[in-house]
């Protein structure tokens, strides 16, 4: 064999040992960097890089360590004590998500289970889910600096799975409450919370869908349940209901629910109940004690392609009416049976789910304008929703009107009137007396969002600020036709 043959093969040798190195290396760099970075299926090639390179431009989202600095100190632990109780069988649909004997007391003595739950507000105010602290006779609040509470149960939504909690503490470390209408499929989110009692546990994933139906609390009996979850990716087991989905700049966005699981622990997918149907569920917890919820009056459907042809539907957008309640609010306002609703006020709605929570959003008594597709033409009409017994007002209504401040009535905006001042929150004065408010010429019918700074969102926070307040204060609001507006009053105590 000749000298050159031997180098050429010495040097095809080299070649294929180096690519096989090279090989090697690809694949043990993926299989690691798959479990520690989530974002590594990025290595995927193509011609451009696109992914990649987007990837690299924004470092900040993928910066966990702040985020969790952020969230962590606001998700505390909830323990909770429950009676010794005798049960048959067991119904509990939890079981099918979180693993048998999930929160289900045996017979015999007292029973414990735990749970988490997020700090909304520096004095106390916790949210979790409804199933981790139901029929607990002591609920136990351990905070992320180990300081143990007795907390009180303000009310529980069994329709959302939601409850709202209250400790007799202040200046405690909280979240600030996202928009969780902005979230988009594949944008990273962290889970927080305490799984298997390990306390203070972190999770990523991504948001792998939004608006899904699981029929988790259907199952449960629940006339009015509305789910609207959001679906992830992050591990999440038992013990981490009722904490803390949040994005990457550290909002909250989701209250973590259930997983979808076999066996009772993580299997890939966990579902989270949105902030923006948290909201409205929370408030009316604090102020009422239970959920004042209206209704539309109304059967609904999702559009499939086989129902869009047999009611020769033009698309698939939109929520089909098969049958309207008579004398509901639908009905009364105009809505017919096939009807498909397409918008409600200024949101789109394209699935069940959706349109639930939209309406979940309002009192009975508000006004909202439903768009909808009849006979391949859109009509918008004005609806009033009712309450479940077919009343505008919800209780505590009159009471709430009678509330007069510095010899003002105020009462509560509806979200039509926000929106069309442009607010997030405030209390509309109604009428004015002989009073501060008055010989100050704050005009009738000025939303009044901020005293002393700090947002006013009902009755009973103004009332509450007022009389928390001496000297000085600084209302700041809008009038009636957009115009901001402050005013100084002092106060006589």
């Amino acid at each position: 064999m000749s000298t050159y043959s031997l180098k050429f093969k010495k040097v095809l040798l080299l070649i294929a040992i180096g690519t096989l190195g090279g090989l090697i290396a690809i694949g043990l760099n993926k299989v690691f960097t798959e479990k520690e970075t989530p974002k590594s299926f990025s290595l995927h090639q193509n011609a451009k890089f696109t992914l990649a390179e987007k990837m690299a431009d924004a470092p900040i989202a993928f910066d966990f360590v702040s985020v969790s600095e952020i969230a962590t100190p606001a998700v505390v632990h909830i323990k909770t004590i429950t009676k010794s109780v005798s049960r048959g069988p067991s119904m509990n649909p939890f079981e099918d998500f979180f693993g048998p004997g999930f929160r289900m007391p045996e017979q015999g003595g007292p029973q414990q289970a735990s749970g988490s739950g997020v700090v909304i507000n520096s004095d106390g105010y916790i949210v979790t889910n409804n199933h981790v602290v139901d029929k607990a006779d002591k609920v136990e609040v351990v905070l992320n600096d180990k300081r143990t509470y007795v907390a009180e149960v303000l009310g529980v939504d069994p329709e959302t799975d939601l409850a709202l909690l209250k400790i007799e503490e202040s200046d405690i470390p909280f979240l600030n409450l996202g928009n969780s209408d902005d979230l988009n499929i594949g944008e990273w989110v962290v889970a927080v919370g305490n799984p298997f009692n390990l306390t203070s546990t972190v999770t990523a994933g991504i948001v792998s869908a939004k608006g899904r139906n699981i029929n988790l609390l259907r199952q449960r009996g629940g006339e009015y349940a509305i789910e609207n979850f959001i679906q992830t990716d992050a591990a999440v087991n038992p013990g981490n209901s009722g904490g803390a989905l949040v994005n990457t700049r550290g909002e909250l966005i989701g209250i973590n629910t259930a997983i979808a699981s076999q066996t009772g622990s993580y299997s890939g997918y966990s579902f989270a109940i949105p902030i923006n149907l948290a909201k409205k569920i929370i408030a009316d917890l604090r102020d009422y004690g239970e959920v004042k919820r209206a209704i539309l009056g109304v059967r609904i459907q999702d559009i499939t392609q086989e129902l869009a042809d047999e009611k020769g539907l033009d698309s698939l957008n939109g929520v089909y009416i098969p049958a309207v309640s008579k004398g509901g609010s639908a009905d009364k306002a105009g809505i017919k049976d096939g009807d498909v609703i397409l918008k409600i006020d200024d949101e789109y709605v394209n699935k069940s789910s959706e349109l639930q929570e939209q309406i979940s959003k309002y009192h009975p008594g508000d006004k909202i304008n439903v768009l909808i597709l009849r006979d391949k033409k859109q009509k918008e009409i004005e609806a009033t929703l009712l309450s479940k017994d077919g009343s505008k007002m919800i209780a505590n209504d009159i009471k709430r009107e009678e509330k007069k401040i510095l010899g003002a009535e105020i009462e509560n905006i509806s979200r039509d009137e926000r929106l069309a001042l442009k607010i997030r929150n405030g209390v509309k004065i109604t009428k004015l007396g002989n009073g501060q408010m008055k010989s100050k010429g704050i005009p009738q019918g000025f939303v009044i969002t901020h005293i002393d700074k700090t947002p006013v969102y009902t009755t009973t926070d103004a009332e509450k600020a007022f009389d928390q307040k001496k000297g000085a204060v600084l209302i700041e609001g809008v009038t009636s036709d957009g115009n901001k507006e402050a005013y100084a009053i002092r106060l006589d105590k």
